[in-house]
């Protein structure tokens, strides 16, 4: 990375927690706070440089853009890049710094890949890529910054055309390099919590009202794939056929859902992820 930033990770005390029974729940108030309900922190001034951020990524293609502001709590409209943004988002970030000693920005933030700044952070976020165009500069700019250490993963898209899609733009970054099935035995399923199965989590809505976890016929097996680079290291990982941010929004408003897919799949496989991107 052209600024590198040092993740300090002490302990992960959620490692020997398990992945039931770990978080506390809560319910928030949607309609004033600007963090929508989450609680706030500060981050251990001694780490000032060193803190976790989350970064989203803004795409133009897809759904639309609409205008938006780099921190949360400000302004945007939709497309979708911002689906579940910004409690998943901030959630996420809670949940974070709440289960392990990693220090995180409570706030996050929303880069496009062509802005400068993406270099300055080692995790990116982006979803709903089943109908993403990449332009040439996009390319160019996250080729370059997986290449030279950044981590990229992708999230919430659902089905054969829209992998199809995300398949066809990632090969215009690589075209020499080929997304991997990881298998259940890979450390990113047990890096701080022990996954015993690859989970998948569906939307809110699918789960309640039609009481299943895929949202279509064709997508009914979750996968994970990675994408290295030619020293073996993991530069991207790929979820598809499920749905981690909406396991991370939607964990204040339902107790079944919080229960069965925020606590137990959505959150210690997010976990797990960030902890294996900024340890290997």
């Amino acid at each position: 990375m052209r600024k590198p930033i040092r993740i300090i990770i002490i302990l992960c005390i959620a490692a020997c927690l398990g992945a039931g029974g770990v978080f506390a729940q809560r319910y928030r108030d949607r309609r004033y706070s600007e963090r929508r309900g989450v609680p706030n922190w500060t981050p251990d001034k001694n780490f000032s440089r060193d803190v976790f951020t989350f970064v989203r990524i803004r795409y133009s293609s897809g759904y639309g853009g609409g205008r938006y502001d780099r921190r949360y709590g400000r302004g945007f409209s939709g497309g979708s890049w911002a689906t579940d943004y910004p409690d998943s988002d901030l959630n996420f970030s809670f949940r974070l710094q709440q289960l392990t000693s990693m220090e995180v920005d409570p706030d996050g933030l929303v880069l496009e890949l062509t802005d400068p700044e993406l270099f300055d952070y080692p995790f990116i976020y982006m979803l709903e890529p089943g109908r993403l165009v990449f332009s040439d500069e996009e390319v160019d700019c996250l080729r370059r910054y997986l290449l030279n250490g950044g981590f990229l993963m992708v999230d919430d898209f659902w089905g054969e055309n829209e992998w199809d899609n995300f398949y066809y733009e990632i090969k215009n970054v690589f075209p020499d390099r080929e997304p991997i099935e990881l298998p259940l035995s890979h450390p990113i399923f047990h890096a701080v919590f022990d996954l015993k199965e690859k989970p998948q989590i569906p939307s809110i809505g699918v789960a309640l009202n039609y009481g299943v976890t895929y949202e279509r016929e064709d997508a009914r097996t979750p996968h994970y794939k990675a994408l290295y680079d030619d020293k073996g290291r993991m530069m991207a990982i790929i979820c598809h056929n499920t749905d981690l941010g909406d396991g991370w929004e939607r964990e204040g408003e339902n107790e079944y859902y919080f229960r069965e897919f925020s606590e137990k799949k959505a959150y210690p496989l997010g976990i797990n992820i960030v902890f294996y991107a900024m340890t290997h």
